[in-house]
This record gives C-alpha cells, structure tokens and sequence, in this order.
C-alpha cells in the first residue's frame, strides 16, 4: 500500500510539473530531501527522482510560465565547480567507483540550476522554504520525541539510503533547518503555526542532540552565538531562545552523551577524533600530490597506505573541507569555499538593501537567517562530510531567488537605500 500511494503521488506530481515545472522543483525536493520513498519496498527501487526531474525540464520548455535564465555569481561558480569535478572523474582512482557518486552529485546540482530558473516568485521561493522546513522537521520532530522518551540514552538516525542516514548527518541537516523554521515563522500571522513552528524548532535542537553527534553540538553554539551578537529583535529572541534551550536540553542528556561530549576537548583520548586527523592529513597529502585529487572513491586501504601517516586507520574524511580537497584538489576546494562565500554576499546584501523596502523585509530577514543557517553549515561541516548534500545548495536558491525578486521590486519602484531598520538596525554591515 505504502508503494502504492507514493508511486502514484509521484505520478501525479510528474504530470503537474509538465505543466507548471516550478511544482516539479518542489516535489523533487521533496524526494531528494525528506526521502519519503526510502521507507517503501518497490518504490525506493524506481527512479522517481529522476521521474520528477524528467517532467520539470521537459516543463520548461514546454510552458510559457515565467522563467529567470539570467546567470549570478554564485550561479557561475555552481556551474565551474560542475565543470571542474566532471574533469577530476576520469583521473579518479577507482572510475568505476567514483561513477555513481559523481553522477549523483551532478544531478542534484543540474536540478539546483533548474530551480533557480524555475522559482521566480515570492509565493514560490516560500514554497520552497516550506518544504525544505517539512522535510527535515519531520525528522526533527520523530528525533526529538524520541529522544525526549527514552532520555537521549539512543542515537537518532535519518533516512536510511540517503545522504542525512546518518546521524552525525541527520544532526547537521536539523542544524541547518532551525533558521529556516524561523524564517517561515516570521512570514505567517497564524497564531497555531507559529506556536506549531517553536515546538518543532526546540524538538529539531533536542533531535540534534539526541544524534549525540558532537559537530551538531558546535554548530548550535556557533549559531546561537551569531545571533546572539548580531542583536535585533527577532534574532536576539531566537539566539537567546537556542541558548536557553540547548543548555536545558544538554543538562536532561545523560552521563554517556557527556561523556561523548567532552571528547571534542579531549580529542587524544579518542580513537574516532584521531582517526579524522589521520584522514585529513591523507586528503592534504593526496591534494599536494595530485592536482585533480583522488575522485570519489579514496578512503580505502591503498589509497590511506600511501598518504595517511597511519596507514592501517582507514576513515571517511569526515569534513567538507578535506572531503572535496582530497577528492577533487585545491582548486575544487577553492570552488567549493567560492560558492559558499558567495552565498553568503548575497545573503548579506539581502539584509542590507532589502530591509530599507517595506514590501521586501522578507527578503531582509531571509538573508540574515540564511547566513545564520551557512554558519552552522560552515562549523558543524568541518567534522563530517556531506559536502554533496542538496540542503545547503538549497540555501543558495532561496537567497539567489530572494536577491532577484527584490531587484526586480527596486528597478518597478526606486527607494533610497537606507540604513536598516527596527530589528536589523542592530546588525552589522554584510559580510
């Protein structure tokens, strides 16, 4: 029954997007976000993602709905580092093991791209930021019941499969979403689901926790700790809230999630932790060696009984930094570092300009939460590697999208640029 229904709502979401492909973009999110079918028996067998995404681009051209085919900045270094890890593929160590995940890694960047043409409206950017808050505050929610009734004594764990199966995954994924779940929440006057919205973010921070995943940990200090000293009314509430919260919700874990905890001080003393430092001096090796890196498929025992000082202690790279460095060398990680400073330019600009436009704060509050999102993909990236992972491209769809419509408001109806106002006075020039 369970294929059943999801074959059929995919079915249906295909034809739809035949139509309207923006709707493709969304339900293809879902899919590749939530994972839904993941948790079926035929259906995650079938490519429905590939359905989905068929039908959007197929939508595109044969529709008249409005499209944004002008290229930006962070656009364009979405497309070189495409580019650039299509070249790395055939001097991969192992094609033959690289394919799957490089053919993976371009669709979901192809399907970034469409999106960016495709959204072209607020009602649609808000769509998309519904969705992404759906998605993986499901999991929030599940996670943090979970871990709430049986005392934070198990670890919660995403869907199997995908790229958040796992929990140090999940936890970064939850991490992320909170700012987004702020943002909807900014944007809706319903009283149940703004209450809904701080139940579901508190449960996503418990939910984090409870994956006993030290990177979230840090992820949520940094991003309390940015909007602690930003200032502002409405990010000074949620970091002081983030603050309350997580030392609430540390202080109910049990004496095995402290101890794991106090590892991150205690590094020496943990074979995991050396075991990532082994890793990440074996992708800096592999870089300074390679100029197109090792490909997808390096961390196995020939590759770490030539690089890694400890050649027997073989491990993920278990960061996103060292992750792209030893699989597609120094310039890809330039280009992977340029996409991400570039996201956050928009996104600083956003809360520059859009707040002095009455009908564009929005947009102003978009950019200040989306970089407040990128901080906590920035920290707790830097102990796992999920630098593939759809979400924080995501983010950058939203803030090129925010950014557009916002210019296309400014160029209808010319307003002086003003200093921020109200709660984004308190802010610092964009970064």
């Amino acid at each position: 029954m369970r294929d059943v229904l999801i074959i059929a709502i995919v079915a249906v979401w295909a034809i739809v997007a035949l139509y309207r492909p923006w709707i493709g973009v969304i339900g293809w999110t879902v899919l590749s976000i939530m994972n839904p079918h993941r948790y079926a028996w035929a259906a995650s067998q079938l490519p429905l993602a590939a359905t989905l995404a068929i039908a959007t681009l197929l939508g595109l051209f044969l529709t008249r709905d409005q499209r944004e085919w002008r290229l930006s900045p962070p656009t364009v270094a979405l497309l070189a580092f495409m580019l650039w890890i299509s070249v790395t593929f055939p001097f991969s160590f192992s094609v033959a093991e690289s394919f799957d995940l490089w053919d993976r890694v371009i669709k979901i960047d192809l399907m970034i791209i469409v999106a960016m043409i495709a959204l072209t409206t607020r009602e649609q950017l808000m769509a998309l930021a519904w969705t992404l808050v759906v998605s993986i505050g499901i999991y929030g929610f599940k996670g943090g019941i979970f871990t709430i009734v049986h005392g934070g004594m198990f670890r919660v764990w995403g869907p199997p499969g995908s790229f958040i199966e796992g929990n140090n995954e999940l936890a970064l994924a939850l991490v992320m979403t909170i700012p987004l779940m702020r943002f909807v929440q900014l944007q809706t006057t319903t009283p149940w689901i703004k209450h809904a919205l701080t139940a579901l973010m508190l449960l996503s921070a418990t939910a984090a926790l409870g994956t006993q995943s030290r990177g979230a940990l840090l992820a949520i200090a940094a991003m309390a700790g940015m909007l602690l000293l930003r200032g502002g009314g409405q990010r000074l509430a949620l970091g002081a809230m983030v603050f309350v919260a997580g030392v609430a919700i540390v202080a109910f874990m049990p004496d095995a999630w402290d101890a794991r905890m106090s590892t991150i001080i205690h590094y020496q003393n943990d074979s995991s932790a050396l075991g990532r430092i082994n890793a990440w001096w074996m992708t800096w090796n592999l870089a300074t060696d390679r100029i197109f890196g090792g490909g997808f498929a390096i961390y196995d025992l020939p590759t770490f009984a030539r690089y890694a000082p400890n050649p027997r202690d073989v491990h993920a790279a278990h960061s996103i930094y060292f992750q792209v460095l030893g699989e597609h060398g120094f310039i890809g990680l330039a280009l992977f570092l340029l996409i991400g400073f570039l996201v956050w330019r928009w996104a600083g600009w956003l809360r520059q300009h859009a707040s002095a436009i009455p009908d564009c704060r929005w947009a102003a509050e978009l950019g200040a939460l989306c970089q407040v999102s990128l901080v906590g993909y920035a920290v707790g990236g830097a102990f796992l590697s999920l630098a593939y992972f759809d979400l924080p491209y995501n983010v950058l769809v939203l803030v090129v999208v925010a950014r557009r419509i916002v210019e296309r408001q400014m160029a209808t109806n010319p307003i002086p640029v003003k200093a921020p106002s109200a709660a984004l006075a308190a802010d610092p020039p964009a970064a």
